[in-house]
């Protein structure tokens, strides 16, 4: 077991990102205001959304390079897209990521406001990529990953036998709110698509440890990938089981929602879980800030180099302080609408993933693949009926505006 854990890494770094505000929030309230009615579109989104997710690693295993590199390969300006979508939409991400981690801590610890817990856990992370780097962040991801999903699988159990009968009916939202919450909840289910670009890049970090074989690198990917999609239906089936039909509604306010959400859990296991599923919950959001806070500068520096055809020895310290200054900023105008900055952050993932997705795909079946390590052809139908999906949703939510 020991020896199967090292050579997985940055599959777990992928669950450790996309087990956070898709999960614990849009899941979680997925299941409070539709029951079961919304597990078609949790699977949906996650088969549609599985090649590309699947190409970063595939493709950094492969060539030893990450997507960005290759987005280099097929132009400038695609990598000039890249980084004003990303530059567009860092800030708000991990704005949101972290005030949800903030409400958590406070209502965990019972002391400070969201403001001190921000500063707080801000400064932990910052601490934690500046000292630990790639090492540290891949250990942590495995204890916090595997300890959050026995505890919500224990959670669910518990939760289906206090509970009467469960309906599976499916609902497909009609009003311009119920579908502007199911666009939001598949952007970030079960992560936005630019992580695929993260994944390349610690799959090439993760080669500088130990040898990474394709066939690893596919098999660490699927054991993230299922993880989130096991765990994103445990966080539907506990807002339904708990919440639905109850008369009760989530927050929209980080700490209040926290209290809502470990309450969850205490429901069904009893007062003695507080502790135990409040720190799971805890974990499993810092895992979520520390990994945003780690990716997105790396991303944006290595953009930086190859746009400008530069070498910047401190960029990645200095991306990490201009999302750290960003982050702030954001938080103290919206101190009290995490809601509507998940929306934001959400909808505006799920607008921009066809971009990823396209060029994910070209990426890999292109010359800078080895042909023997190219998507199969159920692979590359399975791509093309995703772009179309995501193309579809994306235009359906636009006409509805």
């Amino acid at each position: 077991m020991k020896n199967v854990l090292k050579k997985l890494g940055p599959g777990f770094l992928f669950a450790g990102a996309a087990i956070g505000v898709s999960h614990l929030v849009q899941s979680t309230r997925a299941g409070a205001d539709f029951g079961f009615g919304l597990l078609w579109a949790l699977l949906l989104i996650n088969l549609v959304k599985y090649p590309f997710f699947e190409f970063g690693p595939r493709f950094a295993s492969a060539t030893g390079k990450n997507l960005i590199e290759g987005y280099h390969s097929l132009g400038k300006g695609v990598l000039i897209a890249y980084f004003l979508i990303t530059f567009g939409t860092m800030f708000t991400i991990q704005t949101a990521v972290t005030i949800v981690t903030a409400g958590i801590a406070s209502s965990l610890f019972g002391w400070g406001t969201s403001i001190v817990w921000v500063t707080i856990i801000t400064g932990i992370c910052f601490s934690i990529l500046l000292f630990g780097r790639y090492k540290l962040l891949d250990g942590l991801m495995k204890i916090i990953v595997i300890g959050l999903t026995i505890s919500t699988i224990v959670a669910v159990i518990f939760a289906t036998k206090s509970s009467g009968a469960i309906s599976i009916e499916q609902i497909l939202p009609q009003d311009t709110a119920s579908i502007a919450f199911l666009i939001a909840f598949m952007g970030w289910m079960p992560a936005p698509l630019d992580i695929s670009i993260w994944h390349s890049i610690w799959t090439v970090e993760k080669r500088k440890i130990t040898t990474v074989t394709p066939q690893q690198s596919k098999f660490d990917f699927n054991v993230g990938y299922v993880t989130t999609i096991i765990l994103g239906i445990g966080f539907i089936a506990l807002g339904a089981l708990v919440m639905f039909e109850s008369g009760e509604s989530f927050s929209t306010n980080g700490t209040e929602f926290a209290n809502q959400l470990i309450s969850m859990y205490t429901y069904s296991l009893g007062d003695w879980a507080k502790i135990i599923i409040g720190v799971a919950a805890l974990t499993t959001m810092f895992s979520t800030t520390l990994t945003t806070l780690d990716a997105s500068p790396r991303v944006m520096h290595k953009t930086s180099e190859l746009v400008l055809n530069r070498v910047f020895r401190k960029g990645y310290l200095f991306w990490i302080l201009v999302l750290i200054a960003g982050t702030l900023s954001i938080f103290f105008f919206f101190i009290s609408e995490m809601g509507l900055l998940i929306k934001i952050a959400t909808i505006l993932s799920f607008l921009t993933a066809p971009f990823y997705a396209i060029i994910n795909f070209v990426l890999v079946n292109g010359k800078e693949m080895p042909s023997s390590q190219r998507p199969s052809r159920l692979l590359n139908a399975m791509s093309l009926f995703g772009i179309l999906i995501l193309l579809g949703f994306g235009v359906w939510y636009l006409t509805t505006l």
